[in-house]
C-alpha cells in the first residue's frame, strides 16, 4: 500500500504514525523547507490524550505540557471575580480515561515528529498537479529551486490545512463564513507574567463584546495568552500575520488591571481573523481523502481542531488496515462514514459559542453567570470527550 500524506502539520504526521501502526508506512510531503508550527497554545484534550496514548507518546506529552486542574475557570473581565471554576485532576481520568492538558503547539508537533523515522517525511515539496485513474493517482511536486518530481500512490491524503489545494479536487468550492471576530495570540515568559496567570488552569475572561483566555504552557514556562474581539476592518486568515500590542491594549480597555499587564508583557502578536467553513457533503474522491482542516476548518471555541484531526487519522488507519489497493476507494467511503458526522456535529457545535461569551452587562449577563456557577461542564462535554472511536469501527 504506497500511501502519500500531503499535509506536514499535527494532522498529517499523525496519520503517518497511525498508519505505520496499521502495518503501513506512509510518506509525508510537505511545501515548507522546515518543519514547524506557527500558532502557540493548544489544549490537549481527553479525546486526544488517549489516541496519543495508542501511540506511545504520552510520557512524551507529560513532559513537555502541563496537566490542568481546572479546566474552566470563568472570570469577570472588570474585577477577575471567580464566576465558576471545575476542577479536572481524577474527575477527568474517572470520566474520560484521560488527563486534560495544555501545550505549545510547536512541543505537539516536535513531538509527532521525533516519533516518526526520517525516511517517511520529505520537505521542500509543493504540490503542484494530481491525477488519478483506477488504479492509481500521481502526485507532482516542486521545490524551492524549481526542480519537479512526481509519486505514484495507491492513497493520496489531504492534511493540507484550512487553504487546502487537494479540497478543491474533492469537493465543490465553498466559501469561507466570517465570524466577525478576530484573535490576538501571543506568549509571555512566565517572570513576567502576574500570579494568577501561572497556575495550571485554563482561564476564560468574559466581558461585553470580547473574551480574554491564557493558560500556561511549555512546562510552565511560558503562558498562552489569546484576546477574541470584534474583527473591525481585519480580514486576514492567516496565523502569521503580525498584530499589534497597543491594538490589543485598546481592544481590553477597563479591564482588570493584571490582564492588561499580561498583554503588556508580550514583546509581539499575532492577529488572525476567524472563519469556518460550511459542513462538506464529501471528503473522499476515488483514492483521495480529506482529513483535519482541510475537511472541517472550525472556530477554536471547543479547542477541538487538532483532536478532531488526530481522531481522523486514528480512522484512516484503521480502515486501510485491511484494505488492498484495489479496494481503496471502499475503505475511504467507510473512514467517511464514520468520520463526517462526528467531525461535522464539532464544527457546527462550535459556531455561535461567542455570544454567550460576550453578553453586555445586564440581565442576560446575569443569568448566565448564575447558570455557570451552577453548571458541570466537563460532565456535560461528555460526547466530545468520551467518543468512543473503537465502537465506530466495530460496527
Amino acid at each position: 500500500m504506497r500511501v502519500a500524506i500531503v499535509g506536514g502539520g499535527i494532522g498529517g504526521l499523525a496519520t503517518a504514525l497511525f498508519l505505520r501502526l496499521a502495518g503501513i508506512e506512509a510518506t509525508v510531503y510537505e511545501h515548507a523547507a522546515e518543519l514547524r508550527e506557527v500558532g502557540a497554545g493548544i489544549v490537549v484534550a481527553p479525546n486526544m490524550v488517549r489516541q496519543l496514548r495508542k501511540l506511545g507518546l504520552l510520557e512524551a506529552l507529560e513532559r513537555c505540557a502541563v496537566r490542568l486542574e481546572a479546566a474552566w475557570e470563568f472570570r469577570r473581565w472588570q474585577d477577575g471575580r471567580v464566576l465558576f471554576s471545575q476542577p479536572m485532576g481524577e474527575a477527568c481520568e474517572r470520566l474520560y480515561g484521560a488527563h486534560c492538558y495544555v501545550a505549545h503547539r510547536a512541543d505537539l508537533l516536535a513531538l509527532l515528529l521525533r516519533a516518526l523515522p526520517e525516511r517517511q517525511l520529505r520537505l521542500d515539496h509543493r504540490l503542484t498537479a494530481i491525477q488519478q485513474n483506477e488504479h492509481e493517482t500521481k502526485l507532482t511536486f516542486c521545490g524551492k529551486s524549481g526542480d519537479q518530481s512526481t509519486v505514484v500512490a495507491d492513497v493520496v491524503v489531504g492534511a493540507d490545512g484550512i487553504h487546502s489545494t487537494i479540497r478543491q479536487m474533492v469537493a465543490p468550492a465553498i466559501e469561507a463564513r466570517f465570524s466577525g471576530l478576530c484573535a490576538f495570540r501571543c506568549l509571555v515568559p512566565s517572570a513576567q507574567a502576574p500570579e494568577m496567570a501561572l497556575r495550571p488552569v485554563q482561564s476564560l475572561w468574559l466581558g461585553p463584546g470580547r473574551h480574554f483566555v491564557h493558560y500556561p504552557i511549555s512546562g510552565g514556562r511560558l503562558v498562552n495568552v489569546v484576546g477574541i474581539v470584534p474583527a473591525g476592518n481585519w480580514r486576514s486568515e492567516s496565523w502569521t500575520a503580525a498584530g499589534n500590542i497597543p491594538d490589543m491594549l485598546r481592544e481590553f480597555d477597563g479591564w482588570d488591571e493584571r490582564i492588561r499587564q499580561l498583554i503588556g508583557a508580550a514583546t509581539d502578536t499575532k492577529r488572525w481573523a476567524m472563519y469556518d467553513r460550511a459542513p462538506l457533503e464529501k471528503w473522499s474522491v476515488g483514492r483521495i481523502t480529506l482529513l483535519g482542516d482541510a475537511a472541517h476548518a472550525m472556530l477554536p471555541f471547543f479547542a477541538q481542531g487538532a483532536a478532531q484531526a488526530i481522531e481522523d487519522a486514528a480512522v484512516l488507519a484503521n480502515c486501510l488496515r485491511a484494505a488492498d489497493p484495489d479496494s481503496v476507494a471502499e475503505a475511504l467511503r467507510r473512514y467517511e462514514e464514520i468520520r463526517r458526522p462526528r467531525a461535522n456535529e464539532v464544527l457546527l457545535m462550535s459556531r455561535g459559542r461567542e455570544i454567550r461569551n460576550h453578553l453586555a452587562d445586564g440581565p442576560e449577563q446575569q443569568q448566565r453567570d448564575a447558570e455557570l456557577a451552577n453548571g458541570d461542564p466537563l460532565r456535560q462535554s461528555a460526547w466530545l470527550y468520551g467518543h468512543d472511536l473503537d465502537a465506530g469501527l466495530a460496527q
